[in-house]
């Protein structure tokens, strides 16, 4: 589509998932993943500031239909009337104007109200005023005294260029640069779409730049989830300490994170992805499923250990026991996520990333719990029930009389 549309004048295409663009469109009112907003009080300033803006981002790696509409200008028919003129003809100015735009764009004359349907009634004049300058110069303007006048004795037509719209935000004018992103991270393209803006753009004075679009939503994001993740680690570790008993084994399952980890960062590289807040989110889900296995076999390896076993019988025994519900726990939660891997339709730029990182996250996962935590277990957990067994055997020696 892109290639193709590059041969068509006059068109400046933009490509996005529907969810993704209203979301970027209430966050800043633009579209695009990356919006730069220049502040400032004059219109020529604004559009030549950024044409330079413009410039600077399109060479940045990974940017794809960068556009501004603030360079863009429109033609305009202006009136310039003359008071005195107009005043000796009998006319107000407001009155005049009011013809005149009646004569351009119609005149509200009421409306035919029928069964199901009202019908507005406009009356204008005719589309060739439009056309011909010289037919609207002429147009007759009907005075208070019942005379006649035509436009071109009391008003002066000349052609202008202006811009298209003028767009402000807290009171301040301001000139917007649209950016899309292809083949790249957004965070790492807007921190080199900076570096490139602020070597090639002299901003004057009065005049700033604001950063904003979907990179603002993720960086709000990121800095949320830098306050949440760390607190849920720690509730997840309060809630395991209280039900084991134990901070060395709590701190022994919570080595599964990693090995989560490692899964959801490999998954995305694989597939092209990066790192965004629905794979943020994704990990997060991954954690509570990655600290659930570790759990399921550190509970029974103790379970074992209190019924008399040995250390050995019990790793060896409880790893084989719990096989089969690791592998259930962590193939129904992949498996359930398939579906989102081929997303392709309104939503998909949400849904495949998280599914990634978790079903790549719980294969890592799975695999290194089932094979690595058994010997981390046999080697950390030895002193608490080593301490155990010490006890038992004290409580039941007999003290000598000597």
């Amino acid at each position: 589509m892109r290639k193709t549309m590059k041969t068509l004048p006059g068109i400046e295409p933009a490509f996005t998932q529907p969810i993704e663009m209203r979301t970027s469109e209430m966050l800043t009112g633009a579209r695009g993943d990356l919006a730069i907003k220049i502040f400032g009080p004059d219109l020529e300033t604004l559009s030549d500031l950024s044409s330079e803006v413009q410039s600077a981002v399109s060479k940045v790696d990974g940017a794809s239909e960068v556009f501004t509409m603030s360079n863009d200008s429109i033609g305009f028919m202006q009136l310039n009337i003359d008071r005195l003129a107009a005043g000796a003809a009998g006319l107000s100015i407001t009155d005049a104007e009011d013809d005149l735009r009646a004569m351009l764009e119609g005149l509200n004359a009421g409306e035919v109200v029928e069964p199901g349907r009202r019908t507005p009634i406009i009356i204008r004049g005719d589309d060739a005023l439009k056309a011909s300058q010289s037919l609207f110069a002429r147009t007759p303007i009907a005075t208070p005294d019942g005379g006649i006048i035509r436009m071109e004795d009391f008003a002066e037509i000349e052609y202008s260029e202006g811009a298209v719209k003028i767009d402000r935000e807290n009171a301040s004018r301001f000139a917007l640069v649209q950016a899309f992103v292809q083949g790249r991270d957004l965070v790492s393209f807007v921190e080199a779409a900076q570096q490139a803006v602020a070597a090639e753009v002299e901003l004057p004075p009065g005049y700033r730049l604001e950063w904003g679009g979907e990179f603002e939503n993720q960086r709000r994001a990121a800095q949320r989830l830098g306050l949440v993740v760390p607190i849920a680690l720690g509730l997840i570790f309060v809630v395991l300490f209280a039900t084991l008993k134990s901070a060395r084994q709590t701190i022994l399952i919570f080595a599964n994170v990693p090995f989560a980890l490692v899964g959801g960062i490999l998954a995305l590289w694989v597939s092209g992805e990066y790192l965004s807040v629905p794979a943020s989110v994704g990990f997060i889900a991954l954690l509570g499923i990655a600290v659930l296995n570790g759990l399921v076999l550190v509970s029974y390896f103790n379970q074992l250990l209190a019924a008399g076993r040995t250390m050995e019988e019990s790793v060896l025994e409880g790893s084989v026991r719990r096989l089969r519900p690791v592998l259930m726990t962590a193939s129904i939660a992949a498996l359930g996520l398939v579906p989102l891997l081929f997303a392709e339709g309104p939503g998909s730029e949400i849904q495949k990333p998280l599914a990634i990182v978790v079903i790549g996250g719980l294969i890592s996962s799975t695999l290194l719990t089932l094979l690595l935590l058994p010997v981390l277990f046999r080697r950390l957990g030895a002193a608490r029930h080593s301490v155990r067994k010490q006890l038992e055997v004290a409580r039941w020696t007999p003290i000598s009389a000597n």
